[in-house]
This record gives C-alpha cells, sequence and structure tokens, in this order.
C-alpha cells in the first residue's frame, strides 16, 4: 500500500509546502494584525485603560460578523476582494486572503480572552508606577497573559491548518486539495487516509509544541 506514496512523493511534498504557505501567511496575519486587535478589544471595553465605547462595538461586531461565517461562504463572499488583491480567486496566494481575514479574527478574540485573564491588581499597580500605556501593555499586560497567548495562537493554528484542507475545495492547493483531487475523486481511499494521517501528526506536533512552550513561559 505505500506504492502509492512512492508514485506521487513529488505531489504530497508539494500539497504539503502550499500548506505552509496558506497556514504561514496566517500565522503572520494573526500576529501582526489579529494581536493588535485583540489588544483593543481589551483596552477599549468600559473600565478600562483606552475605554471607548464606538471603538469597541465597531471591533467587536466586526470579528463576530467575521467569525459568524462558515468558512466556506466566507471564501465566496471574498472572492472579489481577492481578486483585486492578488489578481485572481484561484491558487496558493488566493487562498492567503480568506485566511489571512479568518485568522486576525480567530486569534484576536483569543487574544482579548487570554488579556481578561490579567488580574486588575496588575494592571492597577503598573498605572500607580506610573507606567505608560504602551509600558502597561508590553512589561505588564502581555507578561503576565503570555502563557495564555501561546496557547491561543496555538489552537489558531491548528484551525488554519482545518482552513487550509477546506481551500482545496475552491482550488486553493495544499492537502486539502490534494485529497480530494487524487484521493477522492480518483476513489483512492488508501492515498486520502495518508493524507489526514499527515494532518494528524502536524496538528500534534503543533499542540505539543504549544503546550509545551505555554508551560515553560508560565511563571505564575
Amino acid at each position: 500500500m505505500l506504492e502509492v506514496l512512492v508514485q506521487y512523493e513529488a505531489e504530497i511534498w508539494r500539497s504539503i509546502g502550499e500548506t505552509f504557505v496558506m497556514v504561514g501567511f496566517s500565522i503572520i496575519a494573526a500576529v501582526l494584525l489579529g494581536l493588535p486587535v485583540g489588544t483593543l478589544l481589551f483596552l477599549c471595553r468600559k473600565g478600562n485603560m483606552l475605554e471607548n465605547q464606538l471603538a469597541f462595538s465597531t471591533l467587536n461586531l466586526l470579528v463576530n460578523i467575521i467569525r459568524s461565517f462558515p468558512f466556506l461562504l466566507l471564501v465566496v463572499f471574498l472572492i472579489p476582494f481577492t481578486r483585486l488583491v492578488v489578481g485572481t480567486a484561484i491558487g496558493t496566494a488566493a487562498a492567503t486572503v480568506p485566511l489571512a481575514i479568518i485568522a486576525i479574527a480567530h486569534y484576536s478574540r483569543l487574544v482579548e480572552q487570554s488579556l481578561l485573564d490579567v488580574p486588575r491588581g496588575v494592571i492597577e499597580a503598573a498605572i500607580s508606577m506610573g507606567a505608560s500605556v504602551k509600558e502597561v501593555i508590553f512589561k505588564f499586560i502581555y507578561v503576565e497573559a503570555r502563557s495564555g497567548l501561546v496557547l491561543g495562537l496555538t489552537t489558531s493554528i491548528i484551525s488554519f491548518i482545518s482552513y487550509s484542507t477546506i481551500m482545496g475545495v475552491v482550488g486553493g492547493g495544499g492537502i486539502g486539495d490534494f485529497a480530494i483531487r487524487y484521493g477522492y475523486q480518483q476513489f483512492k481511499t488508501d492515498l486520502m487516509m495518508y493524507m489526514i494521517i499527515i494532518m494528524i501528526i502536524f496538528v500534534q506536533l503543533i499542540q505539543f509544541t504549544g503546550t509545551t512552550v505555554a508551560r515553560i513561559i508560565d511563571k505564575r
């Protein structure tokens, strides 16, 4: 049965590379944009340092709308925007656009939840010492919430892998696309099962790494 892996070795490695590209862009979007958005959601809440009900309500509504979309429908809805950004709505490059958008919304909510777990006393102590907003965020809040932020990112990455397999339905490439074209459509169930096993291994490695890092940096 392993002969099928040898037969499709080149295609398998290419599909794995495409998955890494899609998930990689999602991680970058989550960290560079999702983290700030989640931080703003926390800071603009009632009673927090940058309390602003309009900003909070706007961001909160936007994040909720994106997260409420079934991902496949979101991909279809974003086709005009994707085509405007990358010039096409098909392929790995096009797949990174909806994945990046869902990544921002997904991780920003987990960031907000992690920051809400920071004891109020830590923030109040930082403010009483004369720390600026920037100092409170980077030297106190993020430090206190670092374990939760890592666990949240780990959960998000696993979700991004799941989303990337859906992109195969619309020609986005990756392991999902390979499993559909070569496994499902050509009735090669064994090949499709091998792809599922590869995905399971990736998820297990990511979860183990994220949990280990979070435990190491958690000094509470």
